[in-house]
Formats: structure tokens, sequence, C-alpha cells
């Protein structure tokens, strides 16, 4: 069958529109299986767009027009063209935007496939617009908290793609307000996923790696895929600030039987079990990471370096009771002033338990941290110098009266004629 010209496809329907109305829907169906099945590529766009323009235009009324155009999108779903649907998409969606209320159905339906076809072009900001267009609230179809979920959470993952993890929260917190509503195991599990990578993004990689491991779990996931998000929970573990809570992951981890399947299962098993890391080591594990994963913290460090850093800190304090700085930093690989800040902060924050002599520029060791911020171990310090200083003030003050004590007894006039005069 020869291929219909546009002009082809205006006469056809210039004559539909004024043909009697009751062979219309058939003749109807019938040109636009035509239009898919014999235009030439350069002609099915306008072709589709002429029957739009028909279908939504004066010779049929809504009721007749409604179940055509859920036929067309049945056929316009079924497009192999990503360029044609969205170019075809565009135009119905403007179309149908002064009378979306009487389609709006159909209108949502391809708004999902305009936005499938900017998906497959990796076009995921146009894809997350058209989306956001899709009316949710509406008063002439009751839209469930399931299909919501769905869109929301689409919409997060194609702001996820973009690296815009700020768009993303934002309808992510939508999903939030209606989970518990949502019964869709595939949904929720998508849902999870994004949080995941968000967490990720926002570098709150305890949080991550542990949102990351419940899915690993998943039944519903493929096993490969199950395998991949225990990875990224281990490479977020490793990223996360040394201490007690990273530990207490590092283990979960460590003791899943799974864990020896992974390519990062080398390094979780020497920072579990608190071996000093490699430069090479760390470089390798480099190599495989994201680039928010890679971004610089506020001393200029990688957020990776900073973790290697604080890790190797940590398996020193199991090595030794105490260091001297200038040593502590060479073995760490950075200044004595770094050195001696990061341990700092750590003993600080309660992730290393210790002190720091400043004046013999010696750093003590006592065990594990608390992992609690608190003013306990600065006050505590310096407390032990208040009762040090103390007590060298009473040994000096018992020591002046022994030597009082001493002249009163030797030379007691000599000690009662200075202590009339004072």
């Amino acid at each position: 069958m020869p291929a219909l010209a546009s002009a082809e496809v205006a006469n056809a329907l210039k004559d539909l529109e004024t043909s009697p109305n009751n062979n219309k829907a058939s003749a109807y169906n019938d040109l636009l299986d035509k239009i898919v099945s014999t235009s030439l590529p350069d002609t099915l766009a306008s072709n589709l767009q002429a029957y739009l323009e028909s279908l939504l235009g004066e010779s049929l009324g809504i009721v007749a027009s409604r179940p055509l155009l859920a036929s067309f999108v049945t056929r316009f779903r079924s497009l192999n063209n990503p360029d044609v649907q969205i170019e075809v998409g565009t135009h119905a969606l403007e179309l149908l935007q002064p009378k979306v209320v009487s389609y709006e159905e159909q209108d949502t339906q391809i708004k999902e496939i305009l936005a499938s076809a900017y998906e497959t072009q990796e076009d995921f900001t146009s894809s997350a617009k058209v989306l956001q267009s899709i009316t949710l609230d509406s008063s002439q179809r009751a839209v469930s908290a399931d299909d919501k979920a769905k869109i929301w959470t689409r919409i997060v993952r194609c702001y996820l793609e973009e690296d815009d993890p700020t768009s993303a929260m934002s309808y992510l917190n939508r999903v939030k307000n209606v989970l518990f509503e949502v019964t869709d195991k595939e949904t929720r599990l998508k849902f999870a996923l994004s949080q995941a990578r968000i967490l990720d993004s926002q570098r709150s990689f305890l949080e991550a790696s542990q949102s990351y491991h419940s899915i690993s779990f998943e039944s519903i996931v493929d096993e490969e895929e199950r395998l991949q998000a225990l990875s990224a929970a281990i490479v977020c573990a490793v990223l996360a600030p040394a201490g007690p809570q990273r530990a207490r992951t590092l283990a979960r981890l460590y003791k899943d039987d799974r864990a020896s399947q992974v390519e990062e299962f080398s390094i979780l098993e020497k920072i579990f079990l608190d071996r000093l890391l490699s430069p090479s080591e760390v470089a390798a594990f480099a190599s495989k990471l994201q680039p928010h994963q890679l971004a610089k913290t506020a001393d200029g460090s990688t957020v990776l370096e900073k973790a290697v850093l604080e890790h190797n800190l940590l398996a020193t304090s199991r090595l030794y009771n105490n260091i001297g700085i200038a040593q502590l930093g060479d073995l760490l690989g950075v200044d004595a002033d770094r050195a001696e800040g990061y341990a700092a902060q750590m003993i600080e924050q309660g992730r290393l338990a210790g002190y720091i002599d400043q004046i013999d520029a010696v750093v003590f060791f006592e065990g594990e941290g608390s992992g609690e911020r608190k003013r306990g171990q600065a006050e505590r310090l310096v407390g032990r110098e208040i009762r040090k200083w103390d007590a060298n003030v009473q040994g000096l003050a018992e020591e002046v009266e022994r030597v009082a004590t001493m002249i009163q007894s030797k030379y007691p006039e000599f000690y009662a004629a200075h202590m009339s005069v004072a």
C-alpha cells in the first residue's frame, strides 16, 4: 500500500469531517491505522498532528472524540520513535490545554508518554516538567495515593539524574505525606531508593548506607541490583565520618554473607578490622566514586580523604597509647598542625577518646569514643589541670609553713619581732 502523504491525509480528514456521524468513529480509527502503518518517517509527525487537530476540532463532540482520543493514545504509546512522540505529544497538549477538563485521563496519559520519550533522549529536566503539569487533584477523576506517589517518585528520579537533589527533595517530601496510604511495593521501593540517593548526594552517608542496605534485602529486586545496592551501602559507610556509629554500620555490612561478592569488600574488611589504609588502596577506591563523593570539604580535602584520615587516626589509637603530634602527622601523611586539628576535633565530638598535651606535643589515647558531642571531655581535661595546680599550691603552702615553724623554733626572738611588725 502506497504511503499516505500529508496532503492525502488532509483530504481524508476533510471528507471525514463532512461525512455522516454514524460511521465517523470507525472511519477515524481506520485512518489512524493507515497513518501509523504507511506514513514515511518524515511525514508521520505531521500526519498525526493533522489527525489530532481534526479529532479535537468542531466536527466531533466531546462524547464522540473522547473514545477516539483514547484509541489514539494507545497507538501513540506503541510508536518506537521518541522524536515523533515529542513533536506530536507537545502539539497534542497544546490542543488539549483549553479543554483539558473534558479529557483529563487522556491528557495525563499523553504527558506520561511524552515524559518517557524525553527520558529516552536523557532530557530528564523536560521529563520532570511534563510530569509536574499532570493534574493530580481533580474533581473529574479520583487519583489514588499510589498514582500520586508514582508520579512524584518519577519526578524525583528525573531530578536526581540531573544532579538536582534540592528539586528532588521537594517532591520526595510530597511522597512522604501519602506514603502511609501507598500499597504498591514497587513504588515504595523506588521511594526508598530515591531517598537513599538524596541522602548520598547530601553527604549524609551513614543514613544513605542504611537505606541502601535495606534495599539490598528486597526480594522484588533482581539479584544483581541487590548487590549493587549492597555495594553502594559499603561505599557510603566508608565515606561516613569515623566513630562509633560508623563502626556499627561497618559491622553490619561486614557480617553480611554477600559482602565478599562485591569489589568494595577488601577496603570494608580493612576498615572494620582497624587496619591502616595505604595510598594505593585509597586511590583505587576513589576511581570508582561519583563526582559528589569526591567533592571538596571546608579544609580543602575530599570527602574520601577526610574519611580515610579519620579512620587511620582511629586505627592509630588502637596501636599506640600515645604518640607525638609530628609522628602522628607522618603516619597520616599530613602536617603536624592538621593531624592535631583532626585529633582535637574527633576528641571534642566524642568520636575519639583521649586528650592532647600541647606543651609536650603528644596525643594520648584512652580507648573507645562515646560517640556523643559533649563538654565533659574538655571540662575533664581542664579539671585535671586545675587539680594539679591546686596540689602544687597546697604543697608550696605546706613547705612555707614548715620553714616558718623551723624559724620560730630556732630563732624565737627574731620570729616574734618580725611577726609583730607584720
